[in-house]
């Protein structure tokens, strides 16, 4: 019952909110502070497949409107009236309530004895008013919680904002470094069905991949889904894509829907390489994603798309942290370069990281299907990779650090001291 004042952005905590599944839902409302917040809320990426319809009238007008018609799959009432009619209003309502209904009352008065009628009459929830999008946003998500399910799986689109600037080399080895630093299972899903890179870089060659599943969603299950994903380590999977020509890639803007929707619920961390493109797909799987992260090197064309990018993740995504920017190829001899304070200013966002131009390092390992940590374990590069692992999931420390040089010489004295 507890109510968070304002409209804050969600943090960039473990807590993940779901995304509703396709569900009518109607509001009555009966002041215009709440009507606002439910029109924010329905327009939250997180409720782009439910069907919502927002009125006034509170909860005497949901009694009148469902007399002879079918209720939604979600009833929310704002009420300001005593709680004795209140009370009569629901009671009415039962009368007229679809098997299956959910009902959310949102109130003006934090009252415990109130909240334990509700709840015997059924209600879903009660929530105090004010309250943030994300409050109202989170109760509506948790109706459709299973109960006692695992922690929804952190979704991380890592995007370049032109080709060439290494969006799918960064989002491997920052996958590979959640799964080996902060001992988390990820899979890397690379949506880029013709040309990905996902399956060279790690030396893998799957017969199956993500193909199967968005050309025959029709088969596609958890079942299926453990069978499309190859191993790379104790705790990473991949996804391939097939990199073959033999068709075209006419995909429609909901054709990985359930494949992410099936991850989230098996994974913690999914890890999706978007190519460089503008489709309604990859559009959807950007504003769809939990953290958003833009990989630009530090020149022009680079600043404008990254720019357009964020304006548009700004716009698409209000309750969501910013996206992350991360400047890669820095210092590549003889090319004039945007200083990464100039380059934050103009897109309003800080750099996250910048990684340093390393042909050597970063040749190696792609020739050799090996991540930067392998061909050069405790390098600076490595160490950011880790860091901007460590952001995007909103996690602490990683499990292995670098051991001091003084670890030996401390533990043995520990042991004679015992």
């Amino acid at each position: 019952m507890a109510s968070t004042p304002g409209f804050e952005p969600e943090a960039g905590g473990e807590e993940i909110i779901a995304p509703l599944p396709r569900v009518t839902l109607q509001a009555f409302c009966e002041t215009q502070e709440v009507a606002a917040a439910m029109q924010a809320v329905t327009a939250d990426r997180r409720m782009d497949k439910v069907q919502a319809r927002i009125q006034m009238g509170g909860p005497a007008a949901a009694v009148e409107a469902f007399r002879g018609a079918p209720t939604p799959n979600v009833i929310v009432l704002e009420t300001v009236r005593d709680s004795s009619v209140l009370i009569a209003n629901l009671d009415a309502l039962a009368e007229s309530c679809d098997p299956g209904t959910k009902v959310v009352v949102i109130g003006h008065v934090n009252d415990i004895q109130l909240y334990r009628e509700l709840i015997r009459r059924g209600v879903s929830d009660y929530l105090v008013a004010p309250f943030g999008v994300l409050d109202l946003l989170r109760t509506l998500s948790e109706l459709y919680a299973a109960s006692g399910s695992a922690t929804l799986g952190r979704t991380i689109a890592v995007v370049g904002a032109k080709g060439g600037v290494g969006a799918s080399t960064i989002a491997h080895n920052v996958a590979w470094a959640i799964a080996r630093n902060l001992d988390a299972s990820t899979v890397i899903a690379d949506l880029d069905i013709a040309f990905g890179t996902a399956g060279l870089d790690f030396n893998q060659d799957p017969p199956q991949g993500i193909a199967d599943a968005v050309f025959a969603p029709e088969r596609l299950d958890a079942n299926m889904l453990d069978r499309l994903l190859s191993r790379c380590s104790e705790n990473l999977s991949l996804l391939a894509a097939p990199a073959m020509l033999d068709r075209t890639i006419d995909l429609g803007e909901d054709a990985f829907d359930l494949l992410l929707d099936l991850l989230r619920t098996s994974v913690p961390c999914i890890v999706l390489d978007v190519p460089h493109l503008w489709t309604g797909w990859a559009k959807r799987a950007l504003v769809g994603a939990d953290e958003v992260a833009i990989v630009a090197a530090p020149e022009l064309a680079s600043l404008r798309n990254a720019k357009n990018l964020v304006d548009l993740l700004r716009a698409a995504r209000p309750n969501d942290a910013m996206p992350r920017l991360i400047l890669n190829q820095v210092g590549l001899p003889k090319r004039p370069e945007i200083e990464a304070a100039e380059f934050a200013k103009a897109l309003g966002i800080e750099v996250m990281s910048s990684i340093p131009f390393d042909a050597q390092l970063f040749g190696t390992a792609a020739n050799n299907g090996q991540m930067i940590a392998e061909v050069q374990a405790g390098s600076k590069v490595a160490d950011v990779f880790v860091q901007i692992g460590t952001a995007l999931t909103g996690r602490g420390e990683q499990k292995r650090g670098k051991r001091s040089l003084f670890e030996p010489l401390v533990a043995k004295l520990m042991r004679r001291k015992a």
